[in-house]
């Protein structure tokens, strides 16, 4: 039996941090040998907020791409590729963009959030918003269908662009009388959130709150000793009234393969300064070995660059076997 394949990706705005890594990360590398798996560094997507800083989006291409290889991603089990290499993406985005309202766009609970997340680009009521970031569901439909992908892992926050996905596809199908896509499954990741070190909602690149997997144990340390905890003095596990402290506890439990609250206990009699010290000490050993596969990848940007075009060749067969498909079915295969 062919395998079924496997679309995910990140947007490269810089190095990938701890929430990466247990929330995705760790996914791919252990579905990479079930699954015929596609791993996009997605520099369009992150042009759509950044389109004023391409320097910025530019040097993460390669940052994202090592944070991958360090992490287990196999060059030989998986495709990792650069979105902007695959101009047959854009073509579809295209073709798809006739199949979705404005206002559909407008009331995807995900893109609503964003905008509100990004009102120093925006405004606050979303009045800046640009037609290529209101679209980008559109987009990341065709990052899905170009390879004709069954599964993308995601978090739960992006449920509502696979459901819109589905959507365009199950039109595309009415319209042009043909089954060319499959019905993409999200496929949601068993960990659970890491919150930033500030208590935020997430671990974020943009609101420097985060533990990258290129930081340095000396820099991982001090970002652990002035994390946020309360002003508590009994290490528990309570995510809805002590977030703080919870997070560092889930943390804690990921690199120990523990239930949080098994963990919690097991801390239970330490200072906040203990705790800390002892999860940077764990932290630092359990990440020693990406961290040490990553330094070696920075000497040798050849080797990154050699696997991502690798990727492109092999998407591109891909994704023109995909686009005969769409332009027979649309008549324009002149």
């Amino acid at each position: 039996m062919e395998k079924k394949i496997l679309l995910t990706g990140d947007r490269p705005t810089g190095p990938l941090h701890l929430g990466h890594y247990f929330g995705s990360l760790m996914n791919r590398k252990a579905m990479q040998d079930d699954y015929e798996s596609y791993i996009m560094v997605a520099d369009v997507q992150a042009l759509t907020d950044n389109f004023n800083q391409p320097e910025k989006v530019r040097e993460s291409v390669l940052e994202v791409a090592m944070d991958n290889i360090a992490s287990g991603i196999d060059p030989k089990k998986s495709t990792l590729f650069i979105q902007s290499q695959i101009p047959q993406i854009a073509e579809l985005t295209v073709f798809f963009s006739n199949l979705v309202t404005v206002n559909s766009l407008k009331r995807n609970p995900t893109v609503k959030a964003e905008i509100a997340e990004k009102r120093d680009i925006f405004g606050r009521d979303g009045e800046s918003v640009t037609y290529g970031f209101l679209g980008y569901p559109v987009s990341q439909a065709a990052d899905i269908t170009i390879v004709r992908a069954d599964i993308v892992p995601v978090g739960e926050d992006q449920l509502p662009m696979i459901e819109q996905t589905r959507e365009i596809i199950e039109r595309f199908h009415r319209i042009y009388e043909t089954e060319i896509f499959p019905l993409p499954q999200a496929k949601l990741s068993s960990s659970p959130r890491i919150l930033g070190l500030d208590g935020g909602a997430k671990m974020s690149k943009s609101l420097n709150n985060a533990i990258y997997l290129k930081d340095s144990p000396e820099e991982t340390t001090e970002k652990l000793k002035a994390a946020k905890t309360d002003s508590g003095s009994t290490i528990t596990f309570d995510p809805k009234t002590r977030p703080e402290i919870s997070n560092l506890v889930t943390i804690y439990s990921l690199i120990h393969d523990q239930k949080p609250a098994d963990a919690a206990r097991e801390l239970a009699g330490m200072t906040y300064s203990g705790f800390k010290a002892k999860l940077a000490t764990d932290l630092n050993r359990y990440l020693a070995p990406v961290r040490a596969k990553r330094s070696e990848l920075e000497s040798k940007a050849h080797y990154v660059k050699e696997i991502l075009e690798m990727g492109r060749i092999r998407t591109l067969e891909k994704a023109e076997e995909t686009m005969k498909l769409v332009r027979a079915a649309m008549k324009i295969n002149y």
